[in-house]
Formats: structure tokens, C-alpha cells, sequence
């Protein structure tokens, strides 16, 4: 077997199947994660102190963009990264598998930001100095980790490797150190909040049901997106016209308004379809298509006729 038939190498499509033309995810997130850890160490802690968040970080709206990079970065000890890539490695195909790469990359990157958010918020209430600095990508790994145990609970894991025991209570001895910490307020060096929005999300995500690529459609996301592509688009060349057929060429190109909105339609409905399938139409969304492809029909025949 070649290393791009692996299952996890693939990817999944919307229609539940994998093919080998994108890698995962999983893959691309951990080598992004090494390769910002192996610059940062070329940089000697450098890129770290850019792009890691700090408690400051809340009360700064022009850095805000630290509560993405954070996530990209590690302290310089090798554990660190290490542990975090490996249980990403471990449980995040079977996450991204089941919820398709562009669903599981919504929901990583969610839980980087707002963890990174509440961290910033909560400790800077409590009055640390705004200087301290949070980097790391385990609170999105704790929320991975969470979620396939919601969705596994029996599933057997090796604890250290070395103890078998059921998903569920590898969950519960993840968690209990930060709940313990978050109880008693310690200040024990690991950002046990951001621990904790990792799997509070990761627990509203499976019981409320939710899917952040539906919400965006729901919330309109998909057809803003689908205009704002369409204004960027190439257009066609200017050419030149001759006096003699200008009438008709006129016809031709004159730009239907209507048309132009189906197809900013269709391409979001189908768009639509390679994220979630078919089954996720609308009857609205399905006469559409239908409508869009008696229209094409109609103009293939009537070019057809005029040649």
C-alpha cells in the first residue's frame, strides 16, 4: 500500500467517501505546528514572543490576531509540541473523518480563538500583568480529544501507552486536573482554562448538535461569500466590434441582471452540495437547480439554432 492509499493520508468528501487528491486536515495543521515551532527555534524565541496571545492581548483590538497564532506555538520544549501533535495525530482523524475536513478545521479554529479570548479575559480580571503570554495548541487538542470521547465513549485507549481503558475515563482523568485547578484557582502554569472552553465547546457541539458550516449558511455566510467572489472575478476582455453586427453582439453580451443573480445562486447551492450533500437542500434550493438547468438548456439550443 503506497502512503497516499493510507486512510489517513486521504480525505473525506461530502459524500462519505476519501480520495487522495487533498491531504487532511490533521495532516496540514500538525505540519504548520512543527514548522512554527522549528522556525521559532531557528528565530531563538523571536517568532514566539510575535505571535503568541497575552493577557494584555483582550484590551488591544489591533492584536488580536494573536489568538489565532498562539495556537501555532509552543514553548521551546519539545514535550510540549510533541504531545500536542501526537494526540491530535491520534484522535483528530477520526474526528475529521466523521465531520468532514472543512467542518473539523471550523471547529479547531474556533475553539483556538475563543479559548484564546476567555483566557485573556478571565486573567486579566484577575489582575495578572498583561505581559503573560499563552501559546500552544492544546486547549483545540483537549476539544478534539473531548469530542471523540462523546462519540466513542467505549472505544478502548491506551493510557501511557501501556493502560488499556474505555475512552470515557481517559476523558475524565484529561479533565480533572483543570477542573481541580479552575475550582481551587491555582496557578499551576498550565492554562487550564482554555482546557476547559476546549471541552465546554466540544460538549455543546455534540449535545446541542451543532454544525458551524450550516450556521453560516443559515446566517446568510454562504451567498455574502458567493457575491464577494463573484465582484472579484475576472472578466472578459475588451474586443473590438464592428459597426455591421454591433446590434447583434449587443444582444448577446448585454448582461441579464436576473441571470447574473441565479447564477450567484446556483454557484452558492453548489457549493452547498460539496460541503454537506444533496440531503442538505432545501425545496427551494432544489427547484432552483432545476429552474438554472432548463434555462442552460434553453440558451445551448437556441446558440445551436442561430449557428
Amino acid at each position: 500500500m503506497g502512503l497516499y492509499d493510507r486512510d489517513y493520508i486521504l480525505r473525506r468528501s461530502s459524500y462519505g467517501h476519501w480520495t487522495a487528491s487533498q491531504y487532511s486536515y490533521v495532516v496540514i495543521l500538525i505540519v504548520i505546528n512543527v514548522a512554527i515551532f522549528v522556525a521559532d527555534a531557528l528565530s531563538q524565541g523571536r517568532l514566539s514572543s510575535l505571535t503568541a496571545a497575552r493577557v494584555g492581548t483582550i484590551s488591544r483590538p489591533w492584536l488580536w490576531w494573536q489568538f489565532l497564532t498562539y495556537g501555532f506555538t509552543h514553548s521551546p520544549q519539545p514535550s510540549h509540541i510533541f504531545f500536542n501533535m501526537l494526540t491530535l495525530w491520534f484522535f483528530g482523524r477520526d474526528i475529521e473523518y466523521l465531520l468532514g475536513r472543512k467542518e473539523f478545521l471550523r471547529l479547531y479554529l474556533t475553539i483556538v480563538i475563543l479559548g484564546g479570548i476567555i483566557w485573556s479575559a478571565i486573567n486579566q480580571i484577575q489582575g495578572l500583568p498583561a505581559s503573560v503570554a499563552l501559546v500552544g495548541a492544546s486547549g483545540a487538542v483537549v476539544g478534539i480529544f473531548v469530542l471523540f470521547c462523546l462519540h466513542y465513549p467505549r472505544r478502548t485507549i491506551l493510557l501511557f501507552f501501556v493502560l488499556p481503558v474505555p475512552a470515557w475515563v481517559a476523558g475524565v482523568l484529561l479533565l480533572a486536573p483543570d477542573v481541580l485547578s479552575a475550582i481551587q484557582n491555582r496557578d499551576s502554569g498550565v492554562a487550564y482554562s482554555v482546557h476547559l472552553t476546549g471541552a465546554a465547546i466540544a460538549f455543546l457541539y455534540y449535545y446541542q448538535g451543532w454544525n458551524f458550516g450550516q450556521l453560516w449558511d443559515r446566517l446568510g455566510g454562504m451567498a455574502i461569500w458567493t457575491h464577494v467572489k463573484y465582484l472579484f472575478q475576472r472578466r472578459p476582455r475588451l474586443r473590438v466590434r464592428h459597426p455591421e453586427t454591433e446590434l447583434d453582439d449587443d444582444t448577446e453580451d448585454q448582461a441579464d441582471p436576473k441571470l447574473t443573480e441565479l447564477e450567484a445562486e446556483v454557484e452558492r447551492i453548489l457549493d452547498k452540495i460539496n460541503q454537506f450533500g444533496t440531503e442538505s437542500l432545501t425545496r427551494t434550493e432544489r427547484r432552483t437547480l432545476e429552474r438554472a438547468s432548463r434555462l442552460y438548456r434553453e440558451r445551448r439550443h437556441s446558440s445551436g439554432t442561430q449557428k
